[in-house]
């Protein structure tokens, strides 16, 4: 009966607002005050200072480079020797279509490497759609449905919107674990996921004209959590459903969209779309501004 009522949910396909908010690159934070890090780039990869927008070194390519902080600027290790960059602020700039190493993953992008006198930041600075679509298979198995991956985008993407600016004091909007959404840059790509993330390209949810964060855990435990019962205030667009997810333990905080259930919501039929409109309420779909 209930499958039955889901299947009834009106959904007229994208009635899109345009938000008057355009697509940006967004930081992700991926060091924070560390004591030293490891970078290399897959092609030669520019280092500029951030004040002076003037060239400092040219990484060359698939060499890995040592990065540490000293005494309030920043050294890179070179042929055994450091190297002291005159700068509290750097970026790193491979060229088109170069890719950035990290924490041995592959990223797209840009990178910027901050030293705040605790240590020194590592902030990948990266278009959205590119973020996301490093997020889609590090929160969702990619061997799961199209549609689920489809609904994981559009949450995720919101997510992030709505949580812009969340982690500013350490220079950054997100950090790239969990903790706010798991991201595991180009490493983590799969075609099948980009495929749903380009298929919903610029997509989010939004309640009277605002991005909603889309708060979702991998599984509710065969109900879905009210954010008062989280976090002791209730949110409109959030509400307490059957997941979808039963014989699963719940796995997280169990509010918003299980990530069991909307897998198992498309085996069953139903689009990225009607997932989103099961577990969200009172949403609407809008498409970002492209820059």
């Amino acid at each position: 009966m209930l499958v039955k009522q889901i299947k009834k949910i009106a959904f007229l396909f994208l009635t899109l607002l345009i938000l008057i908010q355009p697509c940006f690159a967004i930081k992700i934070g991926l060091q924070t005050q560390v004591n030293k890090t490891f970078i290399g780039a897959s092609t030669k990869a520019e280092i500029i200072d951030c004040k002076t927008n003037k060239l400092i070194f040219v990484m060359d390519k698939m060499k890995g480079y040592e990065f540490k902080p000293y005494r309030g600027v920043i050294a890179i290790k070179v042929d055994g020797q450091y190297k002291k960059i005159n700068s509290n602020k750097i970026v790193i700039k491979p060229e088109p279509n170069g890719y950035v190493s990290v924490k041995k993953k592959w990223y797209r992008g840009h990178f910027q490497v901050n030293n705040d006198g605790l240590g020194l930041t590592v902030i990948n600075d990266i278009p959205l759609e590119k973020y996301i679509q490093g997020v889609v298979p590090s929160e969702m198995p990619p061997s799961w449905e199209h549609d689920a991956h489809k609904a994981q985008a559009i949450a995720a993407r919101s997510y992030a919107m709505a949580n812009k600016g969340k982690r500013a004091k350490y220079g950054y909007d997100l950090k790239d674990t969990p903790e706010d959404q798991a991201y595991g840059g180009a490493s983590a790509e799969t075609p099948q996921t980009n495929d749903a993330v380009q298929e919903t390209e610029g997509i989010v949810l939004v309640h009277n004209g605002k991005i909603i964060p889309a708060y979702y855990s991998a599984s509710a435990g065969g109900k879905t959590t009210t954010a008062g019962q989280v976090w002791s205030k209730d949110l409109a667009f959030l509400k307490s459903v059957p997941s979808f997810d039963d014989g699963i333990k719940k796995n997280g905080h169990g509010v918003g969209m299980s990530q069991y259930g909307a897998n198992n919501l498309a085996k069953k039929g139903y689009n990225g779309y009607q997932i989103l409109k099961y577990f969200y309420a009172n949403v609407k779909f809008a498409k970002l501004k492209s820059e």
